[in-house]
């Protein structure tokens, strides 16, 4: 007899299981998203189980039960969005906490990604548009201008507060580097870069002010020691040459601070004075002299210089001979040349500068010196996880370290003799 029976149809797929097609007609970041939500509710539903026990079991020793879902937000690709979370309360009423939903409903993400976006030059008004796109029966919001901006102040005043605040204790600092940099009209900020025995970066402290004075330099520095850097060891600071910044280091660090002028500011103060005709030729002139390996004869070559320019161009003259010592003061500590190069000018924290100038350019009015702080935190942050050691670290910084303690011990032997 023939089986008429009717043969068994295969079960239709879950709508949750996406073919290709949809994927490709969906978007995958839209089918990622969707994928990760239904994973977070059964999360979270295995998250409540574990608190209240399964579903439908008599358990006598029961002390929790469902109650329901409810409204509420959480965070994802950028912004909030409205899901339905599942409930769970003790005996008693109290609401039991998820610990999988407060990670995702928290602030912080949102803080991050507002200052991601504004750090590459994303507007307030364009952040909706440059967020990855979700489905669409998800209900967001936070996206508009008003509310990331708010977010952006937020997380950067918190950022702000840390950064300048942090325990420069545990920094065994050798080369300290001091620069300014003029933001908006009548702004500047003064940054104080340190490298420790290692030849790691650290971006140290920055000051806002009206000007690259004394007072300025002396106030970061100072703010520096109460928040536990030492200065009761000798280093080396380099500065770009300006006579307020090497007062204030003398007067924080006293004798025991190695200035070394940078090479390149020394070189554009002096061509800065010259016709343009004599320009290259003296500065090929300086840059040969820097380039000796002995100190004696670098000076010598720049002494020469000196007499040359003198009479003719005696402006010029004055702005080489002023501190000259101190743009060779490196050569004379015999470090290797490699490491040499890179501490005879303040190019190391020209690059930290230069992301704060990127930055600042990208913001059209700035209302406050505070709101010019946030921003240069925020830039400072963001470079200082792109920072590699100091190039000839690899036992140039252990020949440095003892040659400031050479120099240490010079300093106390003559005030010893001071005081006999």
């Amino acid at each position: 007899m023939k089986n008429t029976a009717r043969k068994k149809q295969p079960k239709e797929a879950p709508s949750a299981q996406l073919t290709l097609a949809d994927v490709i007609n969906t978007g995958l970041h839209e089918f990622v998203i969707a994928a990760g939500t239904a994973a977070l509710h059964a999360v979270l539903e295995h998250e409540r189980t574990h608190a209240v026990g399964p579903r439908y079991a008599h358990l006598p020793s029961r002390s929790a039960y469902r109650a329901g879902t409810a409204p509420g937000e959480l965070v994802l690709g950028g912004r909030r969005v409205t899901v339905r979370r599942p409930r769970a309360r003790k005996r008693d009423g109290r609401e039991i906490a998820l610990p999988t939903w407060a990670a995702f409903a928290a602030e912080d993400p949102l803080h991050e990604r507002a200052v991601e976006q504004a750090l590459v030059g994303v507007s307030t008004r364009s952040y909706a548009r440059s967020l990855e796109p979700v489905p669409d029966e998800l209900d967001t919001r936070g996206t508009s201008k008003s509310a990331v901006s708010r977010r952006f102040v937020a997380a950067t005043e918190k950022q702000m507060a840390e950064w300048l605040g942090r325990d420069l204790g545990a920094i065994d600092l050798v080369v300290l580097m001091i620069d300014g940099v003029y933001i908006g009209d009548d702004h500047v900020l003064l940054v104080a870069l340190g490298f420790d025995a290692q030849g790691t970066k650290h971006v140290l402290g920055v000051r806002e002010g009206a000007t690259e004075n004394a007072a300025s330099c002396t106030a970061l520095l100072t703010d520096l020691r109460e928040r536990g850097l030492r200065t009761d060891r000798a280093i080396l600071a380099v500065i770009d040459g300006a006579k307020a910044l090497a007062k204030a280091v003398r007067d924080v660090f006293g004798p025991r601070a190695l200035i070394q002028r940078c090479q390149v500011h020394k070189s554009r103060n002096v061509t800065d004075q010259l016709p343009d005709e004599l320009r290259p030729s003296v500065k090929q002139a300086m840059r040969d002299a820097y380039a000796c390996p002995d100190a004696a004869r670098a000076k010598r070559t720049l002494t020469n210089l000196v007499r040359r320019l003198r009479d003719e161009h005696p402006g010029a003259a004055a702005s080489l001979e002023e501190g000259l010592d101190e743009t060779l003061t490196v050569k004379r500590l015999a470090i290797p040349a490699q490491l040499e190069r890179r501490l005879s000018t303040t190019n190391a924290i020209e690059n930290v500068i230069g992301s704060m100038r990127r930055i600042a350019a990208r913001v059209k009015r700035w209302r406050d010196g505070k709101m010019i702080l946030r921003w240069t935190v925020a830039a400072i942050a963001d470079a200082a996880t792109r920072f590699r050691r100091i190039t000839g670290a690899s036992g140039g910084m252990t020949q440095l370290v003892r040659a400031l303690k050479d120099h240490e011990q010079a300093i106390a032997a003559t005030m010893r003799k001071q005081v006999a």
